[in-house]
């Protein structure tokens, strides 16, 4: 067998086993085994660049892409269901649907109505080509790199298919993959998402596949939709659909009577609690899709299907006190503390208030009793007040709680802040821990018990302390090992307010040094992409103050990395020095965010706008139209993304 026959083997074997592992979930394979030939193919494709293939199981774990989304129109609109919270508009849409339809026999498929981010798939010859999120229902996203790397949804088809067809479905985070995603975010120092659709829209829409891929993201298919429907039946194509790889819900039921319809609510109502994804109601479709094309559409949804959203449970306690956090980066959160009370399978006694103005709205006092409410919120949270007998209303505070401080609040934000972040003792917490995360200087043999021990006994003031501290061999190999992470991850380490990865990368590219970026003024920063006024003055705040100079002279000493490597600066060139570009399109080789990059690298600079002071207007597949036509109007230089990448690389050489 030669080896472009072995990786074709390959890829056939591992989509089976994937398939077979997370929809069936009955592997074949031991994790090793998969594994031992995940890497062989891996191998042999780079090996074989021409062989490169996206729907490749190897593409599952995400490419260092950062896709910039574009607007894809649908092929059919994706419309939007009624929504109802009462039964006895159900039973109105059942009535209707019988008088519509002249007497004739129908049959309803109920279904779960999965809480997540509706995606359109789109396969071409048994292989996913495009997936597309609902957007306004006219267009969506193409976020097709990102859907990729979600396991349940099948990359290529081994089976008989139609030529073309669209398939749709809701992506979730499973409630596990969302317990850890938020324990990660706490103990970065991040705010957790509010609910599983939140952290699965956030993540879907992330700028790294990467990212995307490490969360988990699972997916439910309940749509199918093609010009030659193997049945009438819409649950009969869906049993087709799952016979293809697609997880479709094990738990739709064909009702031939509103009776039927009533007992499946019912049993959901209560049962949907142990599922391992959320759902927030259950969708009625009329089978037959003839049927369907008979009822027709309105404006906004179509005649033939409803959703009965459950009421989000709900409990009523007694406000005992309110107490105040203090996050990484100081923001204040007021935090309601109830006697307790049992609410979606737990004993509940806190519930978040989110901010001065939600608690404001509230008109809170001690003693009053408060309905408080989960849902799909896995954060608990005070929705109504319904009164009691205390006299003095709560006000938000004055001052942080721990250090005694005068809070501030910035006009553009919701939350008030203790500006003492370098003698505020949960702010020095956070920013030891922050430092040490993954995402930061990743010096992962110390955790939070450690860090509160030694800061305890006076031993840890800031972050340059942890490279003077006589530890034990493994934390100190850590430490060692910390001294060759780059620029950008000890920028983004220092926690300074507002700056995440990204900035803290763009940063760093654009000043090369810590020193060139402390002398940069908020203009010059200004003219970085992707860097605003907040983050701007927030830097420059940071680096003018004297104890943070101080800092970075200490950590500078130990032997930090705060300039861009030799091989970082090795790699620009003045090619495109005074040169202004604009990127337009999808591209192949790269993503948008790498072009950008490549161009200031090469002394180049971004714009997001055809102007007179247009260079050439590098075009991807897709491009703009508007931004074509201007381009060709004013005479601009017009290259494709081979011609850009064959001009910057023979200067290189």
């Amino acid at each position: 067998m030669t080896e472009t026959d072995l990786i074709l083997t390959l890829r056939q074997q591992l989509h089976e086993h994937n398939h077979n592992y997370y929809v069936l979930n009955s592997p074949t394979v031991s994790d090793k085994e998969f594994d031992d030939m995940m890497r062989q193919l891996q191998e042999l494709e780079a090996s074989h660049p021409e062989m490169y293939d996206p729907n490749s199981p190897s593409q599952r774990v995400g490419s260092d892409l950062n896709e910039d989304f574009v607007s894809v129109k649908h092929l059919r609109p994706m419309l939007s269901l009624s929504n109802t919270y009462n039964l006895s508009e159900v039973r109105d849409f059942y009535e209707r649907v019988a008088d519509s339809l002249h007497g004739q026999p129908f049959q309803i498929c109920a279904e779960l109505k999965y809480d997540g981010l509706s995606i359109s798939l789109h396969y071409e010859h048994g292989r996913l080509v495009r997936a597309v999120t609902r957007g306004d229902g006219e267009q969506g996203d193409d976020v097709t790199a990102n859907v990729r790397t979600i396991r349940t949804i099948p990359l290529v088809i081994d089976a008989p298919c139609p030529r073309q067809f669209e398939i749709r479905g809701e992506i979730l985070l499973p409630w596990s993959n969302f317990n850890k995603l938020n324990a990660e975010r706490e103990a970065a120092g991040e705010a957790p998402f509010a609910n599983p659709r939140n952290a699965a829209s956030g993540t879907l829409k992330s700028k790294d596949p990467k990212v995307v891929a490490r969360r988990g993201l699972d997916a439910y298919l309940y749509y199918l939709l093609s010009e030659a429907p193997k049945y009438d039946g819409h649950y009969q194509n869906l049993q087709t659909a799952r016979e293809w790889g697609f997880q479709v819900s094990p738990d739709m039921r064909l009702c031939n009577t509103i009776d039927e319809v009533w007992d499946y609510i019912q049993y959901w109502d209560t049962e949907r609690k142990h599922l391992p994804v959320a759902t927030d109601g259950i969708v009625l479709k009329v089978n037959s899709l003839a049927q369907q094309q008979s009822l027709g559409l309105t404006a906004k949804s179509p005649r033939w299907a409803i959703a009965y959203k459950f009421q989000a449970e709900q409990a009523t306690t007694t406000l005992r006190e309110i107490t105040y956090q203090v996050g990484r980066t100081g923001v204040i959160t007021p935090v309601a503390n109830m006697d307790p009370v049992a609410l979606s399978g737990t004993m509940v006694h806190r519930a978040t208030l989110h901010n001065a103005d939600v608690m404001e709205s509230l008109a809170l006092h001690i003693g009053d009793s408060v309905v408080i409410e989960k849902g799909g919120e896995i954060i608990p949270k005070i929705v109504d007040n319904e009164g009691g007998p205390g006299e003095h209303r709560i006000h938000f505070i004055k001052r942080c709680p721990v250090c005694g401080t005068k809070l501030v609040r910035e006009p553009d934000e919701a939350g008030y802040y203790c500006p003492n972040d370098q003698h505020c003792p949960p702010q020095i917490l956070g920013k030891l821990e922050h430092f040490v995360s993954r995402k930061a200087m990743n010096i992962n043999s110390i955790g939070s018990e450690i860090i509160n021990q030694y800061f305890n006994q006076g031993l840890l003031h800031d972050v340059s302390d942890f490279y003077h501290i006589d530890f034990d061999e493994k934390i100190k190999r850590s430490i060692t090992e910390s001294l060759s992470v780059p620029f950008e991850r000890v920028l983004f380490a220092l926690g300074i307010r507002f700056v995440g990865e990204i900035a803290a990368k763009t940063l760093a590219r654009k000043f090369k040094n810590i020193d060139a970026l402390s002398t940069a003024t908020i203009d010059e920063m200004l003219e970085t992409d992707g860097i605003g006024q907040v983050i701007a003055s927030s830097v420059r705040d940071y680096l003018h103050d004297k104890e943070n100079q101080q800092l970075i002279a200490r950590l500078k000493e130990a032997g930090l990395q705060f300039a861009l490597s030799h091989q970082q600066m090795s790699q620009h060139s003045t090619t495109l020095q005074g040169q202004v570009i604009v990127i337009s399109g999808v591209f192949k080789h790269h993503s948008r965010e790498q072009y950008k990059q490549l161009i200031e690298q090469h002394g180049g600079k971004n714009s997001g706008s055809i102007s007179g002071k247009t260079s050439f207007l590098l075009a991807g597949e897709n491009i703009g139209p508007s931004k074509l036509e201007k381009a060709q109007k004013l005479g601009i230089r017009i290259i494709s993304e081979d011609e850009f990448l064959a001009e910057i690389r023979q200067t290189d050489q």
